[in-house]
């Protein structure tokens, strides 16, 4: 092992010293169901009227163009927002966050990894967000070090 795979192995040591779980617990691909916000995400209902109250109306592309707009280095998706949130507060029925969320990938070790890889330059993250059946899938590929020279 050279001093080159020394820095490389250790930059990524690094990236995951606050993190609870190392990279080999996301690197691939991941899919995260039902987590983002869709025309099927439940909505309060008025009980004297039957209808849904006009703050918890929106669609996707409503939703979708609420997360992009938010104003920060790190890509946002729309989640859902609990019917119990949208009552409470008179919200919409969705809510933005970076695409790791731990809302989103279901625990906080996770958030924090991918979270660490996102900010490393020794991996590459992709993410698809499916606003038709609400799924979110994270890749996670190691950069070698050639190919971060490349870059």
């Amino acid at each position: 092992m050279g001093l080159r795979d020394t820095m490389s192995e250790q930059s990524t040591d690094d990236s995951f010293e606050d993190c609870e779980l190392g990279p080999e617990a996301i690197l691939g691909t991941q899919t995260f169901e039902d987590v983002l916000f869709t025309e099927e995400t439940e909505t309060p209902v008025n009980v004297l009227t039957g209808e849904t109250p006009e703050h918890s109306q929106a669609s996707v592309d409503e939703a979708r163009a609420f997360a992009a707009g938010i104003d920060t280095d790190t890509p946002q998706i729309a989640l859902q927002a609990s019917v119990e949130s949208q009552i409470e507060t008179a919200s919409k029925p969705y809510t933005a966050a970076a695409f790791f969320h731990f809302k989103a990938t279901g625990t906080l070790a996770l958030h924090r990894a991918y979270h660490a890889a996102y900010e490393s330059a020794a991996f590459a993250v992709d993410f698809d967000a499916d606003y038709e059946t609400g799924d979110l899938t994270i890749t996670v590929e190691e950069i070698t070090g050639s190919e971060r020279d490349d870059a």
